[in-house]
């Protein structure tokens, strides 16, 4: 099987002549997906309309199954299958599949008509837009000239609300979308053309906070027939997604260590060793290992492994002595988030965190034992933390006025330090780590 990296293929008119190849037709899934519509019947979807997953999960187990089953009867009235195509009438709940998914590679082709306009909810959220782009369709003004395939209900302004070229065939042709969804980095193709380029889906359902982590694949009925077919899904396991992220925005970056030895590190060195290829905090060692190197303004992108119950963190502009959460800019945590014993800790003592100032998202670390992608931007007074494709920390140390405890911070305005490992007795693994110098912030 021919795979595309998430990162952009160059030069652009090999990856259009490449993607038409890969998905094929007669509802026969290329190799390594799954045909997740089977082109007989509604087996595996139910009927959901617009509709807060949260709230979903906040129902009792009879009001939930209550929904279902009226949303399945909905769903059966609008829907059907007509010579192998899932055809909507243009009403109805929206098709919308019993499985969840995380991180996806998708093939869907679709035909719809004048005047309708359609897309398709990814974990649950609004979209990837469908239009009817002619003047005639009325919607210009909301984007529809720009073309399908954007992620439209993106704030104002942001990458992917709209889309890059206009790439919808005439109405009466079949469309095909090639989407990848890492995290919330999502990339969309339509009809071959690059249509989103990496932008990060918004979560509709709240706005302060990533999107899902997993969620289910939902059609859209918006006012007019449309048809679907060759809807194709690949899981995308976690070691390729961190490739993915990887070779995404990889340009300007160094290594900062060389797999083999602590050459360029110092401080605490006695306490770790280098295994697999990886950095390893020993078991019941700790103190903070931090490169010879200092940075002002950087973006460093590393993995990490987790045992279960482990506990490290990431040491910003380390001055070299002290409790790198005080001494240093701050000490991001690199936590079991979710292990028993941290049930009670202070939100800004968890995954990302900015110690003891500012909390991070939770809910996207992936299970113990898996490397886990991370990139750190800091900028000035600003750390933006984006673990596995989601951005779950974004704040200004310099706003923040409460601290844990009342503890005071006195190295969080730090211009420049090292970067290092806080160690605290658990053999946290990192690997893959290099750093990107950015320009000193005015």
């Amino acid at each position: 099987m021919v795979r595309l990296p998430l990162a952009l293929l160059t030069p652009l008119i090999l990856v259009a002549a490449a993607l038409p190849a890969i998905a094929q037709e007669n509802n026969q899934p290329p190799e390594g997906f799954q045909a997740i519509f089977n082109g007989k019947d509604l087996s595996g979807w139910h009927g959901m309309g617009h509709f807060d997953p949260r709230k979903l999960t906040a129902m009792d187990e009879e009001a939930r199954a209550a929904k279902h089953a009226a949303d399945l009867a909905d769903a059966k009235e609008h829907w059907s299958v007509q010579d192998g195509d899932l055809v909507n009438d243009g009403h109805g709940a929206y098709l919308t599949t019993d499985a969840s998914y995380g991180d996806i590679e998708l093939w869907i082709d679709y035909k719809t008509v004048a005047k309708a306009d359609s897309g398709i909810y990814l974990r649950a959220t609004p979209q990837v837009q469908i239009w009817d782009t002619t003047e005639a369709g009325g919607k210009w003004k909301l984007g529809a000239d720009k073309g399908s395939g954007s992620l439209w209900n993106n704030a104002p302004g942001s990458a992917g609300k709209d889309a890059l070229e206009l790439a919808d065939k005439p109405f009466g042709e079949w469309n095909r979308f090639h989407v990848i969804q890492v995290g919330s980095v999502t990339t969309v193709w339509l009809n071959g053309k690059l249509v989103v380029d990496h932008a990060h889906m918004h979560n509709f359902w709240d706005r302060s906070s990533p999107l899902f982590a997993s969620g289910p694949i939902q059609l859209q009925t918006h006012g007019g027939e449309i048809r679907w077919k060759n809807i194709f899904l690949r899981e995308i396991p976690a070691e390729e997604a961190n490739e993915m992220l990887a070779e995404y925005k990889d340009k300007g970056f160094k290594s900062i260590f060389n797999g083999k030895d602590l050459e360029g590190w110092e401080g605490a060195a006695d306490n770790y060793e280098v295994v697999d290829g990886a950095i390893r905090c020993k078991k019941g060692k700790g103190g903070v290992l931090f490169t010879t190197a200092t940075y002002g303004d950087f973006v460093a992108r590393l993995e990490f492994q987790l045992p279960e119950g482990g506990n490290n963190g990431l040491a910003i502009r380390y001055p070299g002595t002290g409790n790198p959460a005080y001494s240093g800019m701050c000490e991001l945590q690199v936590i079991d988030s979710e292990h028993p014993r941290y049930a009670k800790l202070d939100p800004r003592q968890y995954h990302a965190s900015a110690y003891g100032m500012a909390a991070a998202k939770r809910g996207y670390l992936r299970p113990v034992g898996e490397w886990n992608f991370q990139e750190v931007t800091v900028q000035g007074s600003t750390i933006k933390v984006e673990l596995n494709g989601y951005v779950i920390l974004d704040t200004d140390l310099s706003k923040v006025t409460e601290f844990m405890a009342n503890s005071p911070h006195p190295g969080k305005d730090l211009t420049e330090g090292h970067f290092g490992f806080a160690g605290h007795n658990d053999p946290v693994s990192f690997r893959n780590l290099s750093i990107k110098k950015l320009p000193a912030s005015k």
